[in-house]
């Protein structure tokens, strides 16, 4: 027996034959073309049939995958009409006078390798989305169809990695579980095999070999372990344990629409982490209890020039709307380091996690910030909405930002703009001096959201983009757990509340420690939302 070691993303054991999936393939070519307007032309009308393609697929995938999560198909027809997509892409085929195959090809890829290396696991799985759209133009164009049959049989199915279009669309009974080499936990192919109901494991790496095909394997989706050609013994536990699971998913959906309380009865703030209007619906269908991270950068990160104060004001109004009078946290904007937009102009720098980012580029273009701030607080007149400011690492860069936060509701006042004056601002902790001066900051704020993600890079000096060191990245570490102890005792001395937005709030092994700390709130992707519920509960 083998056993390989992945991350596993759905819960789930499995057991059958390793099939690895057959993609329609495609060699693309560079081709030369003499009329580039007949080329960019092509590109335009396999844009439209694609858009139709994921318009059908948007409806049919509705009750296979939920609606909410349907909506990833319609941002990714919204990505076709993008100037972010679609530019390059025309551009390459005017300058050097190829083939449109290639230069969807160039460009998408281009654009998406921007993405994967980014350090924001949201915005790194952009990067899927980028390619499957891409993917799903060239085969239009080339005329080859995207096959996403599993075979005749209930099979594993392994991959480099799966797409969310193909993870949709793979028959349920045809797959037993899905195991890739690469992929990431908060992607949406994850989110599909966890509402379809498929174990999956992601991140074997070069051990899922071609070589392992129709060999017997079994596996367990919740601890990312495959096994192959697993003897009986091994068989035998991992049946006894899918038992417990099923009574287990039975359990969970008794805490759905109910508060979340320790044993003892302390209430505790669970909530979800969004980065578009589009999230909301998963937020809900989660049973998220309120939004304790709008990142309010993708409403910039998604056009290709400032948005204006109305375009934000609608995107941060329609989510406090849908969330119907629970709390929505809107950090304002987080751009730079990973994240970048061109027309900021921002300057290369050689540390760009250490440079001009975040609440540094709003406090050195206050009017930027000022319009955000106002579209916020408009907002705040149609639900229960909070303000954030991230990367806050003294209490001058707190004041000054609550200084220019002032000066916006003042305008709206003389203006007579409705809003609610009475709109808390928060702060994220994310960085050692933010702990270390946790006590004079909680003088100046309504409450603390620990963004343990920043927080670890920072703490251990380990860039967290650099896979060369990732065994160094310790989200364990005694200096992280004694900072959040630290930042929530502060917090509670100055009467304010202290949550978590970072990925460290859905590790259910730390959850009894988050509460024997006195945290107040936990932010995490909405599929955690029951399972942080329950094991809440037993605390």
């Amino acid at each position: 027996m083998i056993t390989l070691q992945g991350k596993g993303v759905s819960r789930g054991i499995a057991a059958g034959r390793i099939v690895f999936f057959e993609r329609s393939n495609f060699v693309v070519e560079k081709k030369a073309v003499t009329d580039t307007a007949g080329e960019i032309e092509r590109f335009r009308a396999a844009s439209l049939t694609a858009a139709a393609q994921l318009d059908d697929l948007a409806s049919a995938m509705a009750d296979k995958v939920g609606k909410e999560n349907a909506l990833l198909f319609e941002i990714h027809r919204m990505m076709l009409s993008d100037t972010d997509f679609t530019d390059p892409i025309e551009k390459l085929i005017e300058s050097q006078r190829v083939c449109a195959e290639y230069a969807v090809t160039e460009a998408g890829g281009r654009l998406a390798q921007d993405f994967a290396e980014m350090d924001d696991d949201y915005m790194k799985e952009r990067a899927v989305d980028i390619r499957d759209v891409s993917h799903r133009v060239i085969a239009i164009l080339s005329g080859t169809q995207r096959d996403v049959t599993a075979g005749p049989e209930p099979v594993i199915l392994a991959s480099d990695d799966f797409t969310p279009s193909e993870t949709a669309q793979f028959d349920r009974s045809k797959v037993l579980a899905l195991v890739s080499q690469a992929g990431a936990e908060s992607s949406h192919t994850a989110i599909f095999a966890r509402t379809m109901g498929i174990p999956a494991i992601i991140g074997l790496g070069a051990s899922l070999s071609s070589g392992l095909a129709n060999k017997e394997a079994a596996l367990d989706g919740g601890t990312g372990t495959l096994y192959i050609e697993p003897d009986a013994a091994t068989l035998a536990g991992l049946e006894e344990k899918k038992q417990r699971l099923a009574e287990e998913n039975v359990l969970l959906e008794k805490f759905r629409g109910k508060p979340t309380l320790t044993k003892s009865g302390r209430k505790i703030k669970l909530y979800a982490n969004i980065g578009s209007v589009a999230d909301v619906e998963a937020a809900l269908a989660g049973d998220a209890e309120g939004i304790g991270l709008f990142r309010s950068e993708f409403v910039y990160l998604e056009r290709d020039d400032y948005p204006n104060e109305d375009i934000q004001y609608e995107s941060y109004r329609k989510v406090a709307e849908k969330m119907g009078g629970r709390q929505v946290i809107i950090r304002t904007l987080d751009i730079g380091a990973d994240k970048e937009a061109g027309y900021f102009g921002l300057p290369h720098e050689d540390n760009p996690a250490l440079g001009m980012r975040a609440i540094r580029i709003c406090l050195t273009r206050p009017e930027l910030f000022k319009t955000q701030l106002r579209a916020i607080y408009r907002a705040s007149a149609f639900g229960n909405v909070a303000i954030m400011f991230p990367m806050i690492s003294s209490v001058q860069e707190l004041q000054r930002a609550k200084r220019i936060a002032e000066e916006a509701r003042n305008e709206l006042a003389a203006a007579n703009i409705a809003f609610n004056d009475k709109t808390p601002i928060g702060i994220m902790i994310e960085t050692p001096a933010s702990v270390i001066i946790s006590d004079l900051l909680a003088k100046e704020a309504d409450f603390f959201s620990i963004g343990t993600n920043d927080l670890t890079q920072y703490t251990l000096a380990v860039d967290r983009q650099n896979a060369s060191i990732s065994e160094f990245v310790d989200t364990h570490h005694e200096a992280i757990l004694r900072m959040i102890r630290m930042t929530t005792e502060n917090a509670h001395k100055a009467g304010i509340w202290c949550g978590i937005c970072g990925m460290l709030g859905a590790d259910v092994s730390l959850t009894a420690a988050f509460m024997e700390m006195d945290l107040d709130e936990l932010s995490v992707e909405p599929s955690y939302i029951l399972q942080l519920r329950s094991r809440i509960a037993e605390t």
